[in-house]
């Protein structure tokens, strides 16, 4: 498994020369990255393959995205819609240190209302709710490493 320092190394390699794809491989591993274009377009998200050989998905850095590193078993969130992380980030709940939270306990959401921030290697992407309701629970810390389908945001739904 390709250790996580060299994945940091490869990223900042990335950034400092204005690359926007880099593929390795060897004989145990391949790596493909990608970066978004400036302007905060998007094209695709930071990405790793493994050889067969690997075992990749037991690594607890990159899980399956299930999410249960952070639920409490002891709450009943029967009936709660997931907000989930679309990508691997660090998780933001305002635009900046000083304003106030994207959303709160108790406010009502649409499908569009931009919930909160997940920075993926220096570019910030808007997460919107996908679903309508009242936030329910924060799950998540601002600041807070976040993976791909990681549970952020709990919703009562309308």
């Amino acid at each position: 498994m390709i250790d996580i320092r060299k994945l940091k190394e490869l990223v900042k390699l990335m950034v400092e020369n204005d690359l926007t794809e880099l593929d390795l491989q060897d004989k145990e591993e391949t790596v493909a990255l990608r970066r978004g274009h400036p302007g905060g377009v998007i094209t695709g998200q930071p990405v790793m393959h493994m050889a067969p050989s690997g075992g990749y998905a037991s690594s607890p850095s990159y899980s399956s995205g299930d999410g249960s590193g952070s639920s409490d078993s002891g709450d009943t969130d029967d009936g709660l819609i997931a907000i989930e992380s679309p990508m691997v980030g660090t998780f933001y709940s305002a635009p900046n240190p000083d304003s106030d939270n994207f959303v709160k306990v108790g406010d009502s959401i649409s499908s569009d209302t931009v919930v909160c921030l997940v920075e993926a290697m220096k570019v910030f992407n808007e997460i919107k709710a996908e679903t309508t309701g009242t936030i329910a629970k924060c799950l998540v810390e601002s600041g807070q490493a976040v993976e791909f389908g990681q549970k952020l945001y709990l919703v009562k739904p309308n």
